[in-house]
């Protein structure tokens, strides 16, 4: 059954594929914005899909493959809900794009090439696979073959204006050539042939180079307007009975860190409150309890979106500490539930998605918490959250439900309605393209 179930949707990526110039273009002016798909071999990109459950060392994804990428429904009659795994970026970015309305089938008229590469999904056979002692060459395999197969498509701009997805952090990626023995991760980014190409991933590092970094997939990809209005009232009408919420694993072990002492100080405000008239019942009377966490110890939250987007409907504020990397696909969720993030590290988000969360914009909708002042030096969060205004409050929550349509990625198929509202997709596309827009001028410059 399973096997069947892969099979079409094989298919029907396939047939969509073949139908990507068939789209009708809109009234969308496209000029300077024509995207020519390049086309690889399937076992750059669907082939690695029916191996979805080869990877004993890692989690079977092949139930997350339904809806092309976006996972099953979270029950029957779920309209804009899914199982979504953040691995399926890749096959989610290939699927929307085939509806992008400024394809060419001309590589010399286009301003971007898409290389619809499963980078990450490759990269499982060397991160968890046998192949991991030679990691080293990830990525030579496509170089080989963009050199071989109509070269001149490359040559043109030496890659310059070739963009592809990765769908996990760049850090899996950055290995150096020369480790031996290798340590963790490939080397992708660490390869001059693909120096020049843009890449789009979850997560970049700290000196932005080669990568621009966009948001995570929720489980919300609604279909059309009225699905996408729905739950933006819900939003704005949900109470908010819990002042802070933490929704996450970690934390428990003796090692000083920020989910340590977040949850030290959950447990310790809200047993102090129990039955006590505490100044923050005094002045806080809208919130029933201080601190809720959600617990999502081994991964039992990451396609349960129910176990921690109710809780999100009722807090104010969502922490949002870094974990084994400095970002958390529990931003991107915090904002679809209106909850306003609480961050600890800049590179968390300010320094990695300036497409979809603007630089200047940080302070109308998140607050930042230095970490190193809550680890080592006793500040409370609690202190600082109870110190702002409910007036200003709501208006960083108000910021925070405007954002929603640019950290979602709206069903593909949607209605011409939704399409009207930039998401995610459309934010990573407009900001590709511009940035390959002035790599392309900056060259041009230089030679003349």
């Amino acid at each position: 059954m399973a096997y069947f179930t892969l099979s079409f949707l094989l298919l029907l990526i396939k047939f969509a594929s073949s139908q990507q110039i068939s789209n009708p273009i809109t009234t969308e002016d496209c000029n300077n914005r024509w995207i020519y798909i390049r086309g690889l071999p399937s076992s750059f990109n669907l082939d690695l899909l029916a191996k979805c459950s080869e990877y004993p060392l890692f989690d079977d994804f092949c139930p997350y493959l339904a809806n092309h990428g976006l996972g099953q429904k979270t029950h029957s009659k779920s309209r804009s809900w899914y199982r979504s795994d953040p691995l399926l970026l890749e096959l989610i970015f290939h699927r929307r794009i085939l509806e992008y309305p400024c394809l060419t089938n001309d590589p010399n008229v286009a301003n971007a090439v898409f290389l619809p590469y499963y980078a990450a999904i490759d990269s499982l056979k060397y991160l968890y696979g046998p192949d991991v002692n030679s990691s080293f060459q990830h990525g030579t395999d496509l170089f080989e073959f963009l050199q071989s197969d109509e070269p001149e498509i490359w040559k043109k701009h030496m890659g310059h204006d070739h963009f592809l997805v990765m769908s996990r952090p760049a850090w899996d990626f950055c290995q150096p050539l020369d480790n031996d023995p290798p340590l963790w991760g490939t080397s992708f980014l660490e390869l001059p042939e693909f120096y020049n190409v843009t890449v789009l991933l979850p997560e970049g590092r700290a000196w932005p180079w080669q990568e621009h970094a966009v948001p995570y997939p929720t489980s919300f990809h609604p279909p059309n307007l009225a699905c996408f209005d729905a739950w933006v009232r819900r939003v704005k009408r949900s109470r908010r009975t819990s002042l802070m919420l933490f929704a996450g694993g970690g934390g428990i072990g003796a090692t000083p860190n920020i989910r340590r002492s977040i949850r030290t100080e959950c447990n310790n405000a809200n047993s102090s409150n129990n039955g006590n008239n505490t100044s923050f019942n005094k002045t806080n009377r809208i919130y029933s309890k201080i601190c809720n966490i959600v617990d999502c110890s081994n991964g039992i939250c990451e396609h349960d979106p129910v176990r921690y987007m109710k809780p999100m409907l009722q807090a104010t504020f969502c922490l949002q500490p870094p974990g084994d990397t400095p970002t958390r696909r529990s931003t991107f969720d915090a904002i679809t539930a209106g909850c306003i993030p609480v961050f600890f590290e800049e590179l968390s988000a300010k320094m990695q998605y300036r497409w979809h969360l603007p630089e200047d914009k940080y302070p109308e909708f998140s607050l930042f918490i230095p970490k190193e002042e809550v680890v080592f030096k006793g500040l409370k969060i609690l202190d600082v959250l109870m110190a702002i205004p409910r007036s200003e409050v709501r208006k960083m929550r108000d910021s925070v439900v405007e954002l929603i349509p640019r950290v979602m990625y709206r069903r593909h198929g949607s209605s011409l309605g939704l399409r009207t509202k930039k998401d995610a997709f459309d934010t990573a596309i407009d900001g590709t393209l511009q940035t390959i827009k002035d790599k392309l001028n900056n060259m041009l410059e230089v030679e003349h």
